[in-house]
């Protein structure tokens, strides 16, 4: 974001920029859950990226980048366009895999990209109004706790009920410290989530979820939260990637092997330090990539990407509280809330252009008991 924001400072001096994507916006995913409850509005959590571009000099491609040839220095797009670079950056972020758990369906909901939140919103605002609905949640990690618990703000006041489930595997949030782990399990106990734990979903298809156990569940909606990786884009094209098919680069986030590739966020693989799928790594990545891109088109020196020390987690509960943990210290409630709200309001005015946000003025409740 930061790149996009100063574009201008490329083009001004000559360069060609060309952004590719596969749509004109660009959604926050801190802000995704919000959206799907209603605490926010579409155009609130999402990036006009191509006003960005286009504002500021550059040319936008509607498409998807599906291979790239690092030897004749074109990026192949499904359209079956190519495009000519001297650098590339990456910031393609990551998708949840529906194979082999689940089959293509529009009952079942990947969590990313994060425009199908809205979509899901849509479907089950529609459908709750004419019966009761029951909804299954896949994953126990941070993103399927906020899923699960802003599905119970979105159903709560409808016409007719919804049976809430979150299938967490082992334990939900299995790697946090159990004060998160504890306040977290209450709060979703307390609504009526159900939280099955030491099971694991086995297939997803046709309404119907499957676990280990050997349980089958009817559901109308199901919603994908875990396998979280980034695209194929780049095992595809035959460059070096981590584990999970992230551009391997080195701390100047530039590819190991073709030093006029670079990236950042979900999709990269900091080689010899894999970092956690979180959004501020891709923050704190922002200053350095814009700083390095600008380096290896004018000849300057590269800096270090460092990941930093700990870093604040907030999740947002549905209800008008959250929980936050940094380090040792784990709080909750409608504090913790209206903190993680302001950060995520704040970083959406840094990149927000033409007043997109501010027409949608503020269109949610905080005391939700």
């Amino acid at each position: 974001m930061t790149a996009l924001l100063r574009l201008g400072e490329f083009t001004g001096r000559g360069h060609q920029v060309t952004l590719i994507s596969s749509s004109a916006h660009h959604f926050y995913s801190g802000m995704g859950p919000g959206m799907l409850s209603g605490i926010y509005e579409p155009r609130q959590v999402r990036f006009n990226i191509r006003r960005m571009a286009e504002e500021r000099g550059a040319a936008f491609i509607e498409d998807d980048a599906v291979r790239i040839d690092p030897g004749k220095q074109l990026i192949i797009l499904a359209s079956g366009r190519e495009v000519q670079f001297d650098i590339a950056s990456f910031n393609t972020g990551s998708q949840v895999p529906l194979e082999p758990l689940a089959a293509q369906s529009d009952r079942i909901i990947t969590v990313k990209p994060i425009i199908n939140l809205y979509h899901a919103r849509r479907k089950i605002l529609d459908e709750i109004m004419r019966r009761d609905l029951r909804i299954a949640v896949i994953g126990g990690g941070p993103a399927g706790v906020e899923i699960a618990a802003n599905l119970w703000r979105l159903v709560r006041k409808q016409p007719h009920g919804a049976d809430l489930l979150l299938v967490a595997d082992n334990r939900i949030l299995g790697e946090f410290p159990e004060k998160v782990r504890a306040i977290a399990m209450d709060s979703l106990q307390k609504r009526d989530i159900k939280v099955m734990e030491g099971i694991r979903a086995q297939t997803a298809a046709d309404g119907t979820l499957m676990l280990t156990d050997g349980t089958t569940l009817r559901c109308d909606f199901i919603f994908m939260g875990v396998g979280v990786k980034p695209t194929s884009l780049f095992r595809d094209s035959g460059l070096p990637t981590g584990e999970d098919g992230g551009l391997l680069v080195n701390s100047f986030l530039q590819s190991t092997t073709h030093p006029e590739l670079f990236g950042g966020g979900d999709c990269i693989c900091l080689s010899g330090n894999p970092l956690a799928k979180v959004g501020v790594y891709a923050v704190r990545q922002n200053p350095i990539l814009f700083h390095n891109l600008t380096a290896a088109l004018e000849g300057g020196a590269l800096q270090p990407f460092r990941p930093g020390g700990e870093y604040l987690l907030i999740m947002n509960m549905g209800d008008g509280t959250g929980i936050a943990w940094k380090k040792d210290r784990v709080w909750d409630g409608r504090l913790a809330f209206l903190l993680k709200d302001f950060i995520d309001r704040r970083f959406m005015r840094k990149f927000q252009v033409s007043g997109e946000q501010s027409r949608s003025g503020t269109h949610y409740t905080l005391n939700e008991e």
